[in-house]
């Protein structure tokens, strides 16, 4: 690095960042308090305050140019990846009455599709102004979203999710509508979002820009007069915002039904993951009445159930009542069902009393499927890589696969996908050596470790220097549900911060970390926030001599990592020095 670069780089990083996040935070924690309180000229005042400010403008500016794992995407004027001294430049820019440019088409694949999904890119500009602005706006809403709305919020997950549909449904066999929206993010009425919004005006033009701001694809421009544009930094809130009110729907005609008012609204749920939902009913009857209900609230911000995707079922295996109501159903990849059982093996009632049945969640079957095509895939496409190569490309496919499904009842599942993989690779391993017995071909690629006699390994001068997870490997821990009006906005970031090393997407390794540095990361002290990446860094660097043990890792925020990489003379690390982890 030239010594003018040096010398920007070490102005930007100077900055007193612990001292900007703990002013931006003190006030996020007042608008969240403001708003719960009613008090919306005391929320205006505050949000203005933020958004003026240098530190919001600074942390906006370090959210997109230094966290995000899109930082380097660029939008229609092509800038990406800030300099120190052009992200400066960017804070001193940063205004509310700035132009909106439109967005760059980008297209990605599907998740479980052939199909391609569109994104709208902003300008860094418009990014950095999105963060700004979300940084004031999300904790006015925080204050007033429902308690059981998880996805595109911070400190929640689809793990919450699908822990409140067991609350829901443990102790009594109900029937759910598995809704599926149709093209939510892209049909979203605008006029009807910016009232819902209820902004001051300045904040409001600018949202309005955004939204009609058009998308620029293989040179030609395209209007956006309805929906939010995916890709955008506010785009997820905007979209909350929208389908905000649906529980409200739910529970509102809960408590015209006669009978305990309070018991009723308890028995009716609605659980939403951004677009996704279900609800939740004791009898058929009922159902009918609450689809049509939310059908009327939906067609208000011009949106439409899918009649092809939205089912009724009833979540009790058996055949009372009729083929045309299969029991349980799929949400967010897990499969939800109820199954009659003998009274020993029966779930109990709050009481004690023995229901008769037992709900189960599990992965669902096409997510089974869908990864073990996956896991087959990579093996057949590394037919003749080296060992160590497959190994690396599995690994991390397998591991995130049993961490998202470890908090439900997937042991059995787990057995038999790793029975399903050691098939295969027995197969990978015999084709590479047509000639050699199958013993020497598993003495070969297999090793005992711990007692496992077949553990798929690479070894070195007698010891092991990779191995392959098994699914059967990672243990089965119950998640925890986030508390349904607790917000990262509410002042309790001890509570959010043990969370995190709680999370069933965080490896062990970070775990560890984050228990043993209470939370907190090790290079300015403050602790991890809901959204945060983490790396995991080496205190002394691998290329000094340093070792790749606990007492010599610390888990850093990326911003924090960069300040420490440009003193300790490791600026230019090695890639594989680095672990990165997003906390969602």
């Amino acid at each position: 690095m030239s010594n003018t670069s040096l010398k920007t780089t070490a102005e930007w990083n100077t900055i007193p960042w612990h001292s900007l996040e703990r002013k931006v935070y003190k006030l996020q924690k007042r608008i969240y308090q403001a708003s719960q309180r009613g008090d919306t000229k005391a929320v205006r005042k505050l949000q203005k305050t933020l958004m003026r400010s240098w530190s919001g403008k600074s942390l906006a500016v370090r959210k997109v140019t230094q966290d995000n794992q899109g930082k380097k995407t660029a939008g229609v004027d092509g800038v990406k990846s800030l300099t120190p001294k052009a992200r400066l430049t960017l804070v001193s820019n940063l205004k509310l009455n700035r132009k909106v440019k439109a967005t760059r088409r980008v297209w990605i694949p599907k998740l479980g599709s052939s199909e391609k999904r569109p994104l709208g890119i902003p300008t860094m500009q418009d990014r950095a102004t999105q963060a700004l602005v979300k940084l004031a706006l999300e904790p006015e809403w925080e204050a007033k979203f429902e308690p059981n709305s998880y996805g595109f919020r911070p400190g929640r997950s689809a793990h919450d999710a699908i822990e409140a549909i067991f609350n829901s449904i443990k102790t009594t066999a109900k029937w759910v509508i598995d809704a599926d929206i149709s093209k939510c993010f892209d049909k979203i009425n605008h006029e009807k979002l910016l009232t819902k919004i209820n902004t001051f005006p300045t904040m409001r033009r600018l949202i309005k820009a955004w939204l009609k701001a058009g998308v620029l694809d293989n040179g030609s421009h395209h209007e956006t007069n309805e929906g939010t544009p995916q890709g955008g930094v506010i785009s997820p809130l905007l979209a909350n915002i929208a389908l905000h009110g649906m529980e409200k729907v739910i529970k509102d005609y809960a408590a015209t039904l006669t009978g305990h008012k309070k018991n009723n609204q308890q028995a009716f749920s609605l659980i939403r993951y951004a677009d996704d939902f279900v609800i939740i009913a004791p009898d058929r009857l009922n159902m009918l009445v609450l689809r049509n209900r939310i059908e009327k609230w939906l067609a208000n911000i011009g949106l439409e159930l899918n009649p092809n995707k939205t089912r009724l079922v009833h979540t009790l295996m058996g055949k009372k009542y009729g083929e045309e109501h299969p029991a349980g159903f799929d949400f967010l990849s897990f499969n939800v069902k109820q199954y009659k059982v003998s009274k020993n093996n029966s779930g109990k009632s709050s009481n004690g009393k023995r229901l008769g049945f037992k709900t189960l969640i599990k992965p669902s079957d096409k997510a089974i499927n869908k990864h073990y095509e996956e896991v087959a895939r990579i093996i057949d496409t590394h037919k003749n890589a080296p060992q160590e190569a497959l190994i690396s490309k599995l690994n991390p496919v397998i591991r995130g696969w049993v961490n998202y499904y470890s908090t439900v009842v997937s042991k059995e599942i787990f057995a038999e996908l790793k029975n399903l993989v050691f098939r295969k690779l027995k197969r990978w391993a015999e084709r590479r050596h047509p000639k050699k017995s199958g013993a020497w071909v598993s003495k070969k690629y297999w090793h005992t470790i711990d007692g496992d006699n077949w553990v798929f390994s690479v070894t070195k001068e007698r010891k092991v220097t990779m191995r392959l997870f098994k699914h059967s490997q990672r243990d089965i821990v119950r998640h925890i549900k986030v508390k349904g009006d607790a917000s990262p906005f509410d002042g309790n970031l001890k509570y959010w911060s043990s969370r995190k090393g709680e999370n069933p997407l965080v490896p062990k390794r970070v775990a560890t970390l984050l228990k043993k540095q209470k939370g907190k990361c090790a290079h300015c002290g403050l602790y991890f926030r809901e959204d945060d990446l983490i790396e995991i860094d080496h205190t002394i660097p691998k290329l000094q001599g340093g070792k790749d043990r606990y007492d010599n890792l610390q888990a850093l925020h990326r911003h924090c990592h960069d300040v420490k990489t440009t003193t300790d003379n490791s600026y230019n690390r090695l890639k594989s020095d680095t672990e990165i982890y997003v906390i969602w």
